[in-house]
């Protein structure tokens, strides 16, 4: 019985959990910053948009998850939970490390900060997730990449479009 419970709490901790909210957390935050710098947004704003993001969104995110474990039975009560806030702590603290960089650089070195920072943290999280999975790192980080890296590109056009179309 004991065996069983330490199974079914280290299910619900597994990397699984963490790599949904992380993966979340980095690349919004750096689209973010990116959409809102190129819309010549003040630190103020951008920091502000970061911490409504790292409440707003990951709370609805988190909830979501928990409905979604709920419908689907995937997890008993205590495992959804603990899965749901393992979700949600790693967005918020992510995202929090997201608004340091904001608040103590200034505003262009924020964004290579951030860039640099949210790469290097997917990298860690892809060969997290490709040891465990076996597959290969090199393939799966060109797709997190690829994927990333459109998210913050069509960020930063948006913002940029924003800016020219509504001075």
């Amino acid at each position: 019985m004991l065996a069983d419970l330490i199974g079914r709490r280290s299910n619900a901790m597994k990397i699984g959990n963490v790599s949904f909210g992380g993966t979340a957390a980095i690349v919004t935050s750096v689209a973010l910053i990116f959409g809102l710098d190129a819309a010549t947004a003040t630190k103020s704003t951008i920091v502000s948009g970061l911490l409504i993001v790292a409440l707003a969104d990951n709370l609805t995110d988190a909830l979501s998850m928990h409905i979604y474990q709920e419908s689907e039975r995937r997890l008993e009560a205590r495992e959804g939970f603990i899965a749901t806030w393992s979700n949600f702590v790693t967005r918020l603290l992510l995202a929090l490390t997201f608004v340091l960089l904001v608040v103590l650089l200034p505003i262009g070195s924020a964004v290579i900060a951030s860039a640099a920072w949210g790469l290097s943290l997917l990298v860690a999280l892809t060969w997290a997730l490709a040891r465990e999975r076996k597959v290969s790192f090199v393939v799966e980080l060109g797709k997190h990449f690829a994927a990333a890296l459109a998210v913050i590109l069509a960020s930063r056009g948006i913002g940029a479009l924003i800016t020219a179309q509504l001075p």
